[in-house]
């Protein structure tokens, strides 16, 4: 696959530094990954207009030959700027493996390993490698928290974190060695400061200069007239969400605490009934607790609606998840996948893993693997992206094979 030049921030002993990095792409029945930089090292710069003004103008470098390179220079400052999921606090590894081994830590040590990796093998970084191959645990990373669970788990986990004692000093000397800031043309950077400082202006700023109006006037509580009501479930936080797989559509119920995703079941197992009416009565009969739910405060009064028979179930189109036909579509091509489709199940895809501590879906959605670049491109276009590269047989595969994983997670009533 022909995959996005993508803007990465690499945090290191001179700071937050910015550059480019070529995920794996095939070209001529050859596997390729490559990084902003030369034979001798990996450019990088402490601002995003720095980094503008060197796409901008430069013409040699390690990128130039990509397919999707004739689109970069004409990045605005925005689109070069790394997006979250695109930070790597390699500098700060060793305060994150002093945290509890949970699955936020052992996730974004497992990005930031996985991005360590890839610089070293692109830039034949043999002591990051060797560091990296010192401790099991390293390996294990992307398998989330359970190579880490237990007293097996634990020696893996300390193993782990005494390497990072002992060597990562090694890691970050390797880069700070690697990385270079070349010089940039100085009207390309002047441009690239005044555009990053428009986009900055705070939106407040405009309303000192926008025309007056007579409309100053008008009551402020005619914009509230149109709005609905709450309703119930908006009330309590717990919203009702239908699913649909190959087996059926199925209704059940979710909210969100601490903003983690809460499911109607236990242990991983999602309790579905086929209608509204069926999870109001089994509420109402079997399942006033027993569950996860009951930890929302407002789930008593989900539980005396079901009792006295005036729990109504409606699901709101945000909250409908429709699983169908989306592999078949991925397999078809970008062109054949309803966006907003797949967007909602990679949502609930995310969610249900999230709740049930499985690592796999947030592994397979991650924009630095196939299935994961793909979603990327076709819920989020761009004009300046360069369409992922068929066929995509392995794409829809691994989404079949998450969507089957959660379909095994649905207790039908």
């Amino acid at each position: 696959m022909a995959s996005d030049i993508v803007p990465i921030q690499l945090s290191l002993t001179e700071g937050d530094l910015v550059t480019l990095w070529a995920p794996k792409w095939r070209e001529d029945g050859e596997e390729w990954e490559a990084f902003l930089g030369d034979d001798d090292a990996l450019f990088a710069f402490p601002e995003v207009a720095q980094l503008a003004a060197f796409v901008r103008t430069a013409r040699e470098h390690d990128l130039v030959d990509h397919p999707a390179w004739s689109v970069v220079p004409d990045l605005s400052v925005a689109e070069l700027t790394p997006q979250e999921t695109q930070t790597y606090d390699i500098i700060g590894v060793p305060e994150l493996v002093a945290e509890d081994a949970d699955q936020w830590t052992i996730g974004e040590l497992g990005e930031i390993v996985e991005m360590l990796r890839s610089i070293a093998d692109v830039c034949e970084l043999d002591v990051v490698t060797e560091v990296l191959d010192s401790a099991p645990g390293f390996g294990l990373l992307h398998q989330g928290t359970l190579p880490f669970v237990g007293r097996e788990g634990g020696r893996q986990w300390t193993e782990l974190v005494d390497v990072v004692a002992a060597r990562w000093d090694d890691v970050i000397d390797a880069l700070d060695d690697l990385v270079d800031t070349p010089e940039v043309d100085a009207a390309a950077l002047a441009t690239a400061e005044k555009e990053e400082a428009a986009a900055a202006v705070p939106v407040e700023d405009a309303d000192a200069i926008a025309p007056a109006d007579d409309t100053d006037d008008v009551d402020d509580t005619a914009d509230t007239d149109d709005e609905e009501p709450e309703g119930f479930w908006n009330e309590v936080g717990i919203h009702p969400i239908r699913i649909t797989t190959r087996d059926g559509e199925f209704v059940s119920l979710r909210c969100f605490l601490d903003d983690k995703p809460v499911f109607l079941g236990t242990g991983g197992t999602i309790e579905v009934f086929g209608g509204g009416r069926a999870l109001a009565r089994w509420i109402a009969e079997d399942g006033a607790d027993g569950h996860d739910l009951t930890a929302a405060s407002t789930w008593p009064d989900v539980v005396a609606r079901a009792s006295v028979g005036e729990l109504e179930v409606e699901v709101d189109d945000l909250d409908s998840y429709v699983l169908t036909g989306l592999a078949d579509d991925i397999a078809e091509g970008v062109l054949a996948v309803d966006a907003t489709q797949l967007e909602q199940a990679v949502e609930l895809l995310r969610d249900v893993g999230e709740w049930a501590g499985d690592d796999d879906p947030a592994e397979a959605l991650a924009e630095n693997q196939p299935l994961g670049w793909l979603v990327s491109f076709v819920v989020r276009p761009n004009p300046t992206r360069l369409a992922p590269s068929p066929p995509f047989d392995r794409e829809s595969a691994r989404f079949r094979e998450l969507v089957e994983e959660l379909t095994g997670r649905l207790h039908e009533n």
